[in-house]
């Protein structure tokens, strides 16, 4: 499990890492641009989720094929998965006009829209770079195939932050763009991306005769239809998970600067260590949908019981880490007295639900790995959207907790979240098991 799941670890980490390098650096700007690139970046992953998790259905096809031996289908659903982000891209950038459009008459502080507005904009330009390699991604890691995924996405944190210090800042006779300089930054990290992976897929020896000459590339709706029945509830799943801190966010922004600001770095503090149970779930996706594809349940359900024991360890450590030491986090990104003070309270909060959310992401990806994407959906509609948020909200303007008051709902919804999963993963593979 671990030999499969560091790679994907760094590469989760090297992903989550190109948004704090963007926030990094405009955080040198002001708190505004902080908070412009906090909603800009939420609200566009909020759409560009929902593409992502349509895809997700080739973490089951690509693993179960690869563990029965079938690699000629392995590389069918690769062919899908690139017609279906091409079917994707021009309807998500249309979905990306409607935030645009509403941000106006959301609230939102003027500074930090004026800002926001070109971010976003350019954003968009991105959006079908990230599908391609969000294909290409969960195409290699399903194979195992997940060093050269690591090394895409460490690689394009040095192209990123390249391209940061050159448009932000405008050095090296670049413009001086700032917050848009960013955006632009990420479009480039993410081209970089697609293209490194869809590298690795071709240059190996005898890959190319098996997609050239042995595959149809002729689109077959109804694999199509397989994608989209396993892939719609996940993107449902991931966006109303993402969706809900996307909208914390969107209200965060109707507070004053400061608040908004210590959201974005608690959120990008609780994002980075996220991603170590993220990147723990697709391999746990990955090896009980191969132990599944070789009719071994009894291996499935080691492998699932194991990353969920590495993803608690590990966020002990991170729970450690946030009580202790919340100051020397936040002054990475800013030491502004009153961004520090709301963000080490924000800290604490996150604390609590860093186990939780590690089972809550994990068990996730053992239900995906079995094939079933609809009760993460279905768990993540109710706790998160029914409870979680309308008590964030209720704490946060009702009550006067301010932006604390938002954390406090998410950190409620996470929790449910968990314990139903964990439960619904422990009822499935025992069912599983001992139907054997």
């Amino acid at each position: 499990m671990l030999k499969l799941a560091v790679p994907v670890v760094m590469a989760e980490l090297g992903w989550v890492s190109m948004s704090i390098v963007d926030t990094m650096m405009v955080g040198r700007l002001s708190a505004e641009a902080i908070g412009a690139v906090s909603v800009g970046s939420s609200l566009f992953l909020a759409v560009a989720i929902f593409g992502i998790g349509l895809l997700l259905g080739l973490d089951t096809l690509v693993s179960q094929a690869f563990g029965a031996g079938r690699f000629d289908e392995c590389g069918r659903w690769l062919v899908h998965g690139i017609y279906l982000s091409l079917m994707l891209t021009p309807l998500l950038s249309l979905i990306m006009i409607i935030p645009i459009v509403v941000l106006d008459g959301w609230g939102t502080e003027p500074r930090v829209l004026e800002l926001t507005i070109p971010y976003l904009t350019t954003l968009t330009w991105s959006i079908f770079p990230l599908l391609l390699y969000a294909t290409f991604r969960r195409y290699l890691q399903a194979r195992s195939r997940v060093q050269c995924v690591m090394f895409a996405l460490i690689s394009a944190n040095i192209v990123n932050a390249i391209a940061n210090w050159l448009l932000v800042f405008g050095n090296l006779g670049f413009p001086e763009m700032g917050v848009e300089g960013a955006g632009w930054a990420t479009f480039i990290s993410r081209v970089y991306m697609a293209g490194t992976l869809l590298g690795f897929i071709l240059v190996r020896r005898g890959h190319l005769d098996s997609i050239f000459n042995q595959l149809s590339f002729s689109l077959e709706p109804k694999r199509i239809a397989t994608l989209l029945g396993l892939g719609f509830p996940a993107a449902m799943q991931i966006t109303l998970e993402v969706g809900v801190f996307a909208l914390a966010t969107a209200l965060a922004s109707r507070l004053d600067s400061v608040s908004l600001a210590a959201h974005q770095i608690a959120l990008s503090a609780a994002s980075f260590t996220f991603m170590v149970p993220l990147g723990v779930s697709a391999a746990g996706a990955v090896s009980v949908g191969q132990a599944l594809g070789r009719k071994r349940p009894d291996q499935a359900s080691a492998a699932g019981w194991t990353a969920l024991i590495i993803g608690v360890i590990f966020m002990s450590f991170a729970t450690s880490a946030f009580l202790v030491t919340p100051r020397p986090i936040i002054r990475i990104f800013t030491t502004q007295p009153g961004v520090m003070a709301t963000g080490v309270s924000l800290l604490a909060v996150a604390a609590f639900f860093q186990i939780f959310d590690s089972l809550q992401v994990i068990s996730t990806g053992l239900l995906r790995g079995i094939g079933d994407t609809k009760t993460p959906m279905i768990t993540s509609l109710f706790c998160h959207w029914f409870l979680g948020l309308p008590v964030g909200y209720y704490l946060c303007f009702v009550l006067d907790w301010g932006v604390q008051g938002l954390w406090v709902g998410l950190c409620i919804g996470l929790v449910l979240v968990a314990l139903w999963l964990l439960t619904v993963w422990w009822q499935k593979i025992r069912a599983l098991t001992s139907s054997r």
